[in-house]
């Protein structure tokens, strides 16, 4: 089990090149095919099988029962197109047998993916000294950072810090926010102070009266704000700048979810729908959406990082060695904490932990994909995928505004449109849908918004056409 194989590595490793070497990324078929059972009955047993068997099944019949998010006609949910520089990376990542949990086991990873997390940090706004590190996903971002938000509110000089006992915090959210939001406010043991919108939007006025009201109400107090930068539905930016000045004005946690939008940051012209980012005291970007990196990659930043490390700080006795980090001898000071900025923590002094900003442990180094590919095609490029997909949602609202069968529901902001089909329920959206996903045009689900079905574009791979969008439009003529 544990020699080298060059026959399998050798396997393996070409149907990677096959797979990398793909142009278009077909969509494939996913969940229509739904039984496995025969196929799979039986190969996992006492004895084992010849690779190239198992490889075969893989490649014939699992490979392409998927649909792949990194097609571009991928356009549902929030699409991915990695870089095949970072898919590359990825397999080096995988190879390696990192775990990036602390600075003593992967010195040299932390300090890479740091610099990326410095990248972000900067293109937000964020004080120098902000940091965190690489998790899973915005779910476990956005309950990592609402942990933090919590238990800080319960210091000396915290909103929780005289409320009567067995009283739970609040946290103010939109009806917009993320679905992992609300899930892990209901983990945290805190309530939702629902916050009405203003056309889907969280502003300064709308949050000022829901916490005039939470003053005088029976609930408990409210310890933290939710903003979003890019809802998933419809790509809306909340009013960022007023909602953080309010939170903060108030001795609240100001929360940025911009998992979707966040990429934006790289473009100029967008980076203005963000003012107010800066005022974040914990911001969450996932690369594997809009920054061109695998699954699963999501950064979370935090302002004070060392309020997230007395928090998610993991104490036991065989941990006790990640609180030093003993420098080799010899060996010269190399970038530490956030992209260089500082030295490498020598004997005596806290090392950066990525374990210390998360509720994580064990972790991957998922940043480093990234940061390969950031470093070999340099954040001009970045920049220009991102403006090509906002490109290409400007045209594509132009597109769908005169065509005659299509109305536009609303003008998006970032890379989203919401449209209708005039005169369809939600059954000939369905039954669209499923048939443009077997004709191989593309997935292209429905959605619901303010309690009608419509159809929804998610547009992010630089690959994605106006042709396509075209298609699309044309096949619910």
């Amino acid at each position: 089990m544990f020699v080298y194989d060059e026959r399998t590595t050798d396997l393996v490793l070409s149907y990677c090149r096959e797979r990398l070497a793909l142009d278009p990324v077909p969509l494939d078929y996913g969940g229509y095919e739904a039984d496995f059972s025969d196929l799979l009955e039986g190969l996992i047993g006492p004895g084992g099988n010849d690779p190239q068997k198992v490889l075969d099944l893989f490649t014939e019949h699992l490979s392409t029962a998927v649909v792949s998010i990194d097609s571009p006609r991928f356009l549902s949910f929030i699409p991915a197109a990695p870089t095949k520089d970072a898919l590359l990376f990825d397999m080096v990542v995988s190879s390696s047998s990192l775990n990036g949990a602390s600075w003593l086991l992967a010195a040299g990873l932390v300090a890479a993916e740091n610099q990326v997390l410095s990248l972000l940090a900067e293109l937000a706004g964020l004080p120098p000294e902000a940091g965190g590190t690489f998790v899973s996903g915005g779910s476990a971002a956005n309950l990592s950072a609402l942990l933090v938000a919590r238990d800080t509110a319960y210091a000396a000089d915290g909103p929780m810090a005289s409320a009567e006992h067995g009283t739970r915090p609040r946290v103010a959210v939109t009806g917009e926010a993320h679905s992992s939001v609300t899930k892990a406010i209901h983990v945290l043991g805190a309530d939702p102070l629902v916050v009405p919108t203003v056309d889907h939007r969280l502003t300064a006025s709308s949050l000022t009266a829901a916490l005039d009201g939470a003053e005088t109400d029976a609930g408990g107090p409210v310890v933290a704000v939710v903003a979003t930068g890019g809802t998933t539905n419809a790509g809306i930016v909340d009013d960022l700048n007023g909602s953080g000045a309010v939170a903060h004005q108030r001795g609240m946690w100001f929360h940025v979810d911009a998992a979707y939008g966040g990429g934006a940051l790289f473009s100029p012209a967008a980076r203005t729908r963000f003012a107010g980012i800066e005022q974040a005291d914990s911001l969450v970007i996932d690369p594997h959406k809009w920054l061109f990196a695998p699954y699963d990659c999501a950064a979370l930043l935090y302002r004070d990082p060392s309020l997230a490390k007395a928090v998610h700080t993991q104490d036991a006795a065989y941990l006790s060695a990640f609180r030093s980090a003993p420098r080799a001898p010899g060996r010269p000071p190399v970038g530490g904490r956030r992209g260089g900025r500082r030295d490498e923590p020598g004997l005596g002094e806290e090392p950066w932990n990525p374990t210390d900003y998360a509720f994580q442990l064990s972790r991957r180094s998922r940043g480093l994909p990234l940061w390969f590919s950031l470093a070999v095609h340099g954040t001009d490029a970045y920049r220009n995928a991102v403006e090509t997909a906002i490109a290409t949602a400007r045209d594509a609202t132009e597109l769908i505004k005169t065509t005659p069968h299509t109305e536009l529901v609303r003008e998006p902001e970032l890379s989203i449109l919401l449209f209708r089909r005039r005169g369809w329920t939600r059954g000939d959206y369905e039954r669209w849908s499923s048939r443009i996903l077997s004709d191989q045009i593309a997935l292209c689900v429905p959605t619901t918004w303010e309690g009608e079905p419509v159809a929804r574009l998610a547009l992010l791979h630089p690959e994605t056409t106006l042709a396509i969008v075209q298609q699309v439009l044309a096949s619910m003529a």
